[in-house]
């Protein structure tokens, strides 16, 4: 790994461990076996490489949710694939955790990718949602966006739970819960899913 790359994934590593107060040039330094000249020949100073290290991480974070929201399958099959992903609950969210970091969120350079990123996600799952009350999937009544909405908040709320509890437990019982209520505005959700798999075939 070149030393920029060091840089940018030690970094990334330590926002999501420390927030931004606590990562230090220094720490940054040493968690990537790098010296002061090699990190300032290669970035302006400690924002600038925050930037790229938020940016790969708003990067990844839309990669793994298209991964599974971009797969084939019904518009309910699709969300509930990305509400049950693996993930490291306990861990919390690297993206939606910088939302919580005062010094990300007074940058307005450093906010953007955040923002941008949950709200990339908010419209990919209203699209979906959408696909599928346009197909019978879901009931004509069903709000895509507010619904998209609430899929974020069960998503990022429920990684304040389980870390509160110390575990996924709670983010697992968040889940659930949506997807239950999903599936109540779902009541025609298997012939939709059917004749849509028979027109694809």
């Amino acid at each position: 790994m070149s030393t920029p790359e060091r840089l940018i994934e030690s970094t990334r590593a330590l926002l999501w461990e420390r927030g931004y107060i606590g990562t230090s040039p220094k720490a940054i330094q040493q968690h990537a076996g790098a010296g002061q000249g090699s990190m300032y020949h290669h970035f302006a100073g400690k924002p600038d490489l925050a930037l790229a290290a938020i940016r790969r991480t708003a990067e990844e974070m839309r990669a793994a949710a298209e991964a599974v929201l971009g797969a084939p399958g019904s518009a309910y099959g699709r969300i509930e694939a990305y509400l049950l992903r693996e993930r490291d609950v306990l861990r919390g969210c690297p993206v939606g955790r910088l939302t919580m970091d005062p010094d990300v969120i007074a940058s307005d350079e450093l906010r953007a990718p955040v923002t941008a990123t949950l709200d990339w996600l908010r419209d990919r799952l209203a699209g979906i949602l959408e696909e599928g009350r346009e197909r019978g999937e879901f009931t004509s009544a069903l709000d895509a966006r507010e619904i998209a909405s609430t899929v974020v908040a069960t998503v990022q709320g429920g990684y304040v739970l389980a870390r509160s509890a110390g575990s996924p437990a709670a983010f697992d019982a968040a889940v659930r819960g949506l997807l239950a209520l999903l599936r109540c505005a779902a009541p025609h959700a298997t012939t939709a899913i059917a004749s849509h798999a028979d027109t694809n075939e």
